[in-house]
């Protein structure tokens, strides 16, 4: 640990006062948090130094202790941490240690190691009472280790589940008896490596087993290491021999089981009343055989019941998509190598999967992970969104008969057109422009998305609609025209009109949609100095564009915190684009923007992008608009019952919210197209605190592929089929059923063996089970 760079100090103690331990925690946080990597803390009895540092980069804490250190040094400790105390230590040293690195110069009390599941402790003296108790281990990470110079005190060892201890009994407190009282009681897992005498061990739990020559050299080169971390490497000889050292190994279910247990009745007889006599604790009072009563707690009796809940709750990140998309089934299909069928899932709710799923989407979905919500690194989408370029067209069903005239050939329509094509009708989409796209193809940046997404997607599209190419606008007769010759008529026309707001020099300014399509042709120049009124997302899309055509110094502004995030806004930023408010303009001029504080920006050329509103000039009287916008249900059905609207005619939003709100519309129509009432019911969200976590790695930032992205899916509210319900359940109540038709299949629980401990709903992953009051009459 020793290092050529100066440590930063940081006192225990200010003003001759001692700081609470958790100020001292605060500042040593706070200093990482700045980039020291190098820390001294002098303290005066704080508790928890040195536990929970973590670097997002994984770049090495090292600190050094002190004075006098208090409890639980380096609990939960993490992954690249190093801690070193000069002197001796307290309790808890390493509890719950998760993966820190802790030296110990002198002796250390009660309790090292407790729980710990990762990393190395070494201790250069001897440690008190239930060291290396209730340790773990995950097969994934190396187990968690503890050497000990010296001796150990009682109970050593009790209820170790996993990992490696190694006490060397050299300079011990007690050297006749180096293990300390009962060690090894409850020992289910990992090795103890000790050297001196004993006096016995839970054989019950334990056994004494020959050093292999895998297990010597193991050892023989971490005693190397050992001596070297605690300063006494002239000791490494004396250390060496292995004719001193023994191995204690836990012994395995198979090797504990055929004992035979005392019984109940058995200890009452033959242990308790023995030392106590007739009546036990109350034997004063009477003395009368009270042998335990077996309580049933099975069937109705039992106070609480599991319930397995699969698909009764949404998941966050399908909660969170406008589209609907069921994401955890794409990870499912993922992880059982059903790629393909990932693909058609999401072909069944957006006909472009790859072009907004993959890069326009500022992925709603990934923003609602459960995993976000715990400072996890969110399942990334956009690659299972990549992955689904090369999709083929689904197979359509032959045509009902029925027809559907869409007006608008952006995603909104073509999303609804795309939807009553799956369901066997006909749409027919009406637009101005020869291409379909609306504003995919006309004005988003090519830098957003490489085009050859968009045309493979609109290609995939050409092939199951219909399009007819408008060489002039409708009017309110053309629609009525269209009224009586489709079964229904659908608004997705968008926003084409730009608002302006009404100030002084307004014709000096250029509309963010008229720059965005020109950008695309290079059809227009930016000049060195842009200002943008609005720093929307679409404002980050037009500086973005600006600094490609050369444009210097660019200055977003807007009258209050700009609404703008997501990959737009970190493009925008990236080109070195400025963001201001609040900024309210009063004029433009020939010098630039005019500030109502009198102050000017300078600029070449000033763009406004505060929105769009859309033409409604061509609707029917029987279609009732508000401020602009066509007023809509909740199935956006119109005032008009034969006319719907959807997506920026309705309110704007996002691509995916238009792109939803067609596939909201399609299902409507074609419920009523079949003499149905429409659907309008759905499923709660999963409460994220019922999705367990514990199961995945914390720091993982990042994913190398969609088979990688799939196994971090936690899969919330859909059984994983992993079987820890069935394993874990104590009475082997819990089975899998596989349905009749052998597609599906479900967990049932036996109730004759269920004793309601909620063991199952506690270990699942997914959350799927639920722990609800034991009604017969109900259930």
């Amino acid at each position: 640990m020793e290092s050529d760079q100066p440590y930063y100090l940081i006192s225990g103690r200010e003003n001759g006062i001692r700081l609470e331990s958790r100020v001292l925690e605060e500042r040593i946080q706070s200093a990482v948090e700045s980039g020291r990597r190098l820390i001294e803390v002098d303290a005066y009895g704080q508790h928890g130094i040195g536990g929970r540092l973590w670097d997002p980069e994984n770049r090495a804490v090292h600190v050094r202790i002190k004075g006098s250190s208090g409890q639980r040094v380096g609990s939960m400790g993490y992954p690249n941490t190093f801690i070193e105390v000069t002197g001796p230590a307290s309790d808890d040293l390493g509890w719950l240690n998760a993966g820190a690195e802790i030296v110990v110069h002198g002796n250390v009390t009660n309790g090292v190691a407790n729980a710990m599941a990762q990393g190395k402790i070494w201790v250069g003296g001897s440690v008190g009472a239930r060291a290396m108790t209730m340790t773990k281990h995950n097969p994934r990470f190396d187990p968690p280790e503890l050497w000990v110079l010296g001796t150990v005190g009682d109970y050593f060892a009790e209820f170790m589940a996993g990992g490696k201890a190694i006490v060397c009994g050299a300079d011990g407190q007690d050297p006749s008896n180096v293990l300390g009282y009962r060690p090894c009681v409850g020992m289910v897992g990992g090795k103890i490596f000790f050297r001196g005498p004993h006096k016995g061990f839970s054989r019950a739990d334990a056994k004494l087993v020959p050093i292999g020559d895998e297990d010597w050299d193991w050892l023989l080169e971490n005693l190397r290491v050992f001596v070297e971390k605690i300063r006494r490497p002239q000791i490494l000889g004396a250390l060496s021999n292995r004719g001193d050292w023994q191995l204690l190994e836990a012994r395995t279910p198979f090797e504990k089981k055929g004992k035979p247990r005392q019984s109940i009745h058995g200890f009452v007889q033959q242990v308790w009343e023995k030392e106590l006599g007739l009546g036990g604790l109350i034997g004063d009072l009477t003395d009368l055989d009270r042998s335990p009563i077996p309580l049933i707690t099975t069937g109705d009796l039992r106070r609480f019941v599991p319930v397995w809940e699969d698909h009764k709750y949404l998941s966050p990140c399908e909660a969170s998509c406008p589209t609907g998309m069921p994401v955890q089934e794409r990870w499912r299909l993922i992880r059982e190598g059903r790629i393909d069928e990932a693909v058609d899932v999401a072909l069944s709710y957006t006909p472009f999967p790859a072009t907004v799923c993959g890069y326009l989407c500022p992925n709603l979905c990934m923003q609602g992970c459960t995993r976000q919500a715990v400072g996890m690194f969110p399942v990334d989408v956009s690659q299972l969104g990549r992955a689904s370029v090369e999709a083929k067209p689904p197979e359509m069903p032959p045509l009902t008969g029925k027809k559907v005239a869409v007006i608008g050939g952006g995603p909104s329509g073509i999303s609804t057109a795309w939807q009553l094509r799956r369901r066997g009708h006909e749409p027919v989409i009406f637009d101005m422009e020869a291409r379909l796209g609306g504003k995919m193809t006309s004005a988003i940046p090519r830098s957003r998305i490489p085009e050859g997404v968009i045309e493979g997607e609109l290609e995939r599209v050409r092939q199951a609609l219909s399009h007819v190419h408008l060489q002039q606008p409708l009017t309110p007769d053309d629609v009525e025209q269209l009224k009586r010759d489709y079964d229904f008529v659908v608004i997705a026309v968008g926003a084409q009109t730009p608002r302006v707001p009404p100030i002084e020099g307004k014709e000096r300014m250029i509309p963010a949609l008229d720059f965005l399509k020109r950008s695309r042709n290079d059809d227009i120049t930016a000049g060195k100095r842009v200002v943008i009124i609005g720093a929307g997302n679409v404002g980050c899309d037009v500086a973005t564009e600006a600094h490609r055509l050369g444009a210097e110094e660019i200055t977003l502004i807007d009258i209050q915190e700009p609404a703008s995030f997501g990959a737009e806004r970190r493009a925008a930023e990236a080109v070195g684009a400025k963001f201001r408010w609040p900024c309210f303009t009063q004029a433009i001029t020939e010098e630039g923007v005019v500030l109502k504080s009198g102050e000017i920006i300078p600029a070449d050329t000033v763009i406004v992008s505060i929105g769009d509103a859309p033409n409604l000039d061509f609707l029917p009287e029987t279609v009732t608009t508000e401020r602009g916008f066509v007023v809509v249900n909740d199935l956006y059905q119109s005032t008009d019952p034969q006319i719907f609207a959807i997506g920026d005619a309705v309110r704007p939003g996002l691509l995916t919210d238009a792109i939803g709100a067609g596939r909201k519309a399609a299902q409507a129509i074609d419920d009523m197209l079949q003499g149905h009432r429409p659907r309008t019911e759905s499923l709660p969200v999963i409460d994220m605190s019922r999705v367990k976590l514990a199961y995945y790695d914390p720091k993982v930032r990042g994913f190398d592929g969609v088979e990688a992205c799939a196994g971090q899916c936690a899969s919330c509210g859909v059984c994983r089929d992993c079987g820890v319900c069935v394993n874990i359940c104590p009475e082997g109540a819990i089975s899998r059923e596989t349905s009749d038709q052998g597609q599906g299949f479900e967990m049932v629980v036996d109730s004759g063996l269920c004793i309601g401990c909620g063991f199952c709903v506690g270990a699942c992953p997914c959350g799927v089970w639920a722990f609800v009051a034991n009604d017969p009459l109900e259930l």
